[in-house]
């Protein structure tokens, strides 16, 4: 067990009840959540009332339990903040202006990065877990001409999708994720063939990352990569 006084990663998770918890597989290294993932080890801290359907919908009551799930973490030894919703980055303002530490609550963030990165005719492909709800509000890009060098993509509908919409969600089949996430690339590719880059904003989907990669030939880019550099600037 982490003690108080250990420089951790800190991550906010979203509700999944006891049971759910208790069901789940210990997450292989290359997951957020995975204390083989980084060379720092990693604590958690649950944030009241955050269920997957209102964090992905947007709801702006969660913020108050956001920041206090922060500053626990902060008392627990964190520092640096992550989320394991990209959606969360509806939150970044006010948790980072409640602690003293980095807080990088989404892949989104490394976006206005991302477009003076890869070449300039070249679009990014944002593959996300529901694109109904994914705007480009959520970007952080001002440029008309960056927002539409953007293409957006879901797995919403798939079984990855329904499951994680339950309250409680039952454990996640990593299969399915992978099955839907290279499926739903595959046909944006065909439709978008400037795609010269990926950005996954779910943290569920970094373990999906080296079949991506492996299968399309492109950069793939996740909230893993946010970590590792937030962790590196406090080393």
């Amino acid at each position: 067990m982490t003690s108080a006084a250990s420089p951790s990663l800190g991550i906010l998770s979203l509700e999944r009840g006891t049971s759910a918890v208790a069901l789940s597989p210990p997450r292989p290294a290359g997951a957020l959540s995975s204390p083989n993932t980084y060379d720092f080890p990693v604590i958690i801290e649950t944030v009241a009332g955050a269920w997957v359907d209102n964090v992905v919908r947007g709801d702006p009551a969660l913020e108050g339990a956001y920041v206090a799930a922060a500053r626990r973490l902060v008392q627990r030894g964190a520092v640096a903040i992550t989320s394991n919703c990209g959606f969360s980055v509806r939150h970044q303002a006010a948790v980072a202006a409640s602690v003293d530490v980095p807080v990088g609550m989404s892949s989104l963030l490394l976006l206005p990065s991302l477009v003076g990165l890869v070449p300039p005719r070249a679009k990014i492909l944002v593959m996300t877990y529901d694109s109904s709800h994914c705007g480009k509000d959520l970007f952080g890009l001002d440029d008309p001409h960056d927002l539409n060098r953007i293409v957006i993509g879901g797995i919403e509908g798939g079984a990855f999708w329904q499951n994680e919409m339950r309250r409680p969600p039952p454990p996640t089949d990593n299969r399915d994720i992978e099955r839907d996430v290279l499926g739903r690339v595959r046909s944006l590719r065909a439709e978008h063939p400037e795609i010269g880059a990926i950005l996954l904003e779910c943290a569920s989907f970094p373990l999906t990352a080296p079949a991506l990669r492996r299968e399309e030939r492109l950069p793939v880019y996740d909230i893993t990569h946010l970590c590792r550099l937030m962790l590196a600037s406090v080393r």
